[in-house]
């Protein structure tokens, strides 16, 4: 059987021809080999005995149709390799990235060459060049891509985050580096640790250019998102009682969660954390909590960061950055759904449980289920990981808006030990 393999050369993915072109070829050489000897025994067997003197004449011209045979064979074997290259690219939907096209960034064509080691080959890895990490899906949007790497070389970068996280969110991750110095605002009015985890901060501070918003109190009025509501405000409204102070059956307490680990919580993550209060209050109960989340509609990782917690700018779609076993805790809400793609959803539990330790928690906090269909899909990708269910809650609420009932998951699992 044919299969897919991943080759690191110029940073980019490409992937071998699958079993349908390599089977495709050899049937057409097979037809080939069987149609020359077919042609090879007529030319040796169709003139009679007694008719030598017409041997020789019969011979050539036969040798001449099955060279005009053969001639044609490997003509339709070559069209037969473009169409399946042609139709492997369309079912893949990205290969290299062709540096050789015109109006492409310079800086792109430096980033992406392959670079020798001064020394030669490396003897504790084998290697004997550098190569530059560009995502694959960086071929969809090349010229896009080639715009943001456009730039005066030590000079200020172009004011194009939003172009940034444009390519990121349609999977051209990671992004290649710049040689040039992003644009530093001063960061006046931070407050020092802990005390900053609910200070509120001056607008000033954030990027706003490419936001509809341009202050926290824009913000403040609209929806972000199904855990984003108001969640920019420190000070007033529901923030800063989540995790502390419950509404439904559904919310679960910060205090009750952490018990269920037996004082075995140190570090954690916390999928699309909003504005980082998640973070926030493991960090009152020495709990490091990374926060994974981008600035759609909002700054939230100069948000969280003003905060004195960790960001971290990476999509969902992006393995994360992180050794296997290493959390005690990974935190996730209706985020977790990503676009409500099941197979993305199960790539993406199948992460979590690579990089969550043995006995540690897994969080699900107020899972929107769209319907009971959505639930039981949901419900039986958990039960494949064989989790220990410590806490499971199914049930309904009143949406953000107080006008409709949703049903909701809430759930807090316990990895097992796998030998």
């Amino acid at each position: 059987m044919g299969s897919v393999s991943l080759k690191i050369g110029d940073g980019t993915a490409r992937f071998s021809r699958a079993t349908l072109c390599s089977s495709a070829v050899n049937i057409l050489m097979l037809l080939s080999v069987l149609t020359t000897n077919l042609f090879a025994l007529y030319a040796f067997t169709s003139a009679p005995k007694d008719h030598q003197n017409h041997l020789l004449h019969n011979t050539h011209k036969n040798i001449s149709l099955i060279s005009e045979q053969v001639a044609l064979i490997l003509g339709q074997i070559d069209v037969s390799q473009k169409k399946l290259a042609k139709m492997e690219k369309e079912i893949l939907g990205y290969e290299s990235l062709d540096l050789s096209r015109p109006n492409l960034a310079k800086e792109l064509e430096l980033f992406l060459q392959h670079h020798q080691l001064p020394l030669g080959k490396d003897s504790r890895t084998g290697i004997t060049e550098m190569v530059a990490s560009v995502g694959h899906s960086c071929e969809k949007s090349v010229d896009l891509l080639s715009q943001y790497m456009t730039y005066k070389v030590s000079g200020p970068c172009p004011d194009d985050w939003s172009a940034a996280q444009k390519l990121i969110l349609r999977g051209c991750e990671p992004l290649p580096r710049r040689r040039c110095f992003a644009k530093s605002a001063p960061k006046v009015g931070l407050f020092p640790f802990p005390i900053s985890l609910w200070k509120p901060v001056s607008d000033k501070i954030f990027t706003w250019s490419g936001l509809g918003c341009k202050s926290l109190e824009c913000l403040n009025k609209k929806k972000m998102s199904r855990d984003c509501v108001g969640c920019f405000d420190l000070v007033n409204g529901y923030e800063n009682q989540r995790f502390v102070k419950g509404r439904s059956t559904h919310d679960f307490l910060i205090d009750d969660v952490l018990a269920l680990g037996n004082g075995g919580i140190r570090i954690g993550l916390d999928i699309g954390g909003g504005s980082g209060t998640f973070a926030a209050r493991m960090a009152e109960r020495n709990v490091t909590v990374i926060t994974n989340t981008l600035n759609v509609d909002a700054p939230f990782s100069e948000f969280i960061a003003a905060r004195g917690l960790f960001p971290l700018f990476l999509s969902l779609d992006h393995r994360f950055p992180f050794y296997d076993n290493v959390f005690d805790l990974v935190h996730a809400a209706s985020g977790f759904d990503i676009g409500g793609k099941p197979e993305k959803l199960e790539f993406l539990m199948f992460d979590i449980d690579r990089i969550l330790r043995a006995g540690g928690l897994f969080w699900l906090d107020n899972f929107y289920c769209v319907n009971d269909e959505k639930k039981r899909e949901l419900t039986r990708l958990i039960e494949r990981f064989g989790y220990k269910k410590l806490k499971w809650v199914v049930g309904e609420k009143v949406d953000a808006a107080g006008s409709k009932s949703e049903n909701y998951l809430s759930a807090v699992l316990q990895k097992p030990v796998r030998v």
